[in-house]
């Protein structure tokens, strides 16, 4: 795999990166002698398959790595020349007591190393510079496996003046349905699945009644973008606002700039000061706005709806700045801005695998309990996930951290 060349350009074309391959040739017997193959008949047939469509390397095609070579591959991509690591790696996770993430499966040991599963980054600039710029960077991202959540809080909303042409701006929709095609066209890890971009916006931006619209199934096929995710960034002050059956006023953030920058306190002060001024676009009663957040929800599953102020309050990163948004997956707040992407680095510990038998040894134990028969002499075996997670997870997280 690392002297494979393309049989149709004739370039060299390696599938391992040579750091890794200098390091298996030279523990090359080491490594082979701790393979255990029998171990590829754990999985199901679904889980095989998976591995087969998705995960193990290929060449033209045609598979070209059992299960146990990609977990070796992935051990040995991650510690390199720590091979006693990388042989404890490798033990635990074909023994299914943990798995890295999709992307560290996908691309550990190979020419391109990224590893990282979720990138959360918000739109550098309310221009035409600024959004392409944001659409490359997701773009580069999606090309090696990663999720994406953006913010654009700060675009321009529908019919807003435009300095530079002395023209109006179409709003965030034919924006977000180029990045619909970008998520179709760059999928992550050439085929292996879907890209996928989670788009987030406050309620108080004058496009939301489009936004809420953009992955029903009916409606004009160019104010649709159904291949992207959706979600509100919602502040307290809507919330309270549809409790009391109150007013809620509807802004362009290039007329009613800073809304996005600020949280809690500051944040209401700003709002009400711009809904005294005059600013709003357009006023309507918050119920309706929450009412039409809800039939979009019971259409499509979106928008999912995380809380501004809650997530601001309650992070450690406030010395940093306002948190504009989470991740595709919402488990991860992080601070970004137009100079910073926040990455998030995933593993997941498969806790079933930690109930044991009384008296089994847990070389002979079997790796999955079904039902509750027996479950009597069964306990969670703390000690084994204390060594699992301390030793291996995050020694190996932050070792990709590192990367």
């Amino acid at each position: 795999m690392y002297l494979h060349y393309n049989e149709r350009s004739g370039l060299l074309s390696p599938l391992i990166a040579e750091d890794i391959y200098e390091v298996i040739m030279k523990n090359a017997a080491r490594l082979d002698s701790e393979i255990i193959y029998d171990r590829d008949f754990d999985y199901d047939y679904f889980g095989f398959k998976t591995l087969e469509r998705s995960y193990l390397l290929k060449l033209g095609g045609v598979v070209v790595e059992r299960p146990q070579h990609m977990l070796m591959r992935v051990s040995v991509g991650i510690h390199k020349d720590d091979i006693d690591s990388a042989i404890r790696t490798y033990h635990l996770m074909s023994q299914r007591w943990f798995t890295h993430a999709s992307p560290t499966l996908f691309n550990a040991g190979t020419p391109r190393p990224q590893l990282s599963s979720c990138f959360l980054i918000c739109m550098k600039d309310d221009s035409i510079e600024g959004i392409y710029d944001t659409l490359k960077e997701c773009a580069v991202i999606s090309k090696s496996a990663g999720g994406i959540g953006v913010s654009v809080h700060n675009i321009r909303a529908t019919g807003s003046y435009i300095r530079g042409t002395n023209g109006t701006s179409n709003g965030i929709v034919p924006m977000l349905r180029v990045f619909n095609d970008t998520a179709r066209y760059v999928d992550q890890g050439g085929g292996k699945r879907k890209g996928a971009f989670a788009v987030y916006l406050e309620p108080w931006h004058a496009d939301i009644f489009e936004f809420l619209d953009l992955r029903k199934n009916h409606g004009k096929e160019e104010n649709r973008a159904r291949d992207l995710f959706f979600a509100l960034w919602v502040p307290d002050l809507f919330m309270q606002r549809v409790q009391n059956n109150e007013d809620w006023s509807l802004f362009c953030p290039n007329e009613a700039p800073g809304l996005a920058d600020c949280w809690g306190e500051k944040f209401e002060e700003l709002y009400k000061k711009y809904e005294k001024a005059g600013k709003a676009k357009k006023v309507i009663p918050a119920q309706t706005l929450w009412f039409d957040i809800l039939k979009a929800q019971i259409e499509t599953g979106t928008p999912y709806m995380l809380y501004k102020d809650s997530c601001n309050r309650k992070s450690n990163q406030q010395n940093l700045g306002t948190i504009k948004s989470s991740n595709l997956c919402t488990e991860i707040i992080e601070f970004t801005s137009p100079e910073e992407t926040a990455v998030c680095n995933l593993a997941s510990i498969a806790l079933p695998r930690f109930v044991r038998e009384k008296g089994v040894p847990i070389e002979s134990h079997p790796s999955k309990l079904a039902g509750s028969n027996g479950s009597k002499n069964r306990y969670f075996d703390f000690d084994k996930l204390g060594e699992v997670v301390t030793s291996t997870v995050t020694f190996n997280l932050n070792k990709i951290i590192d990367m």
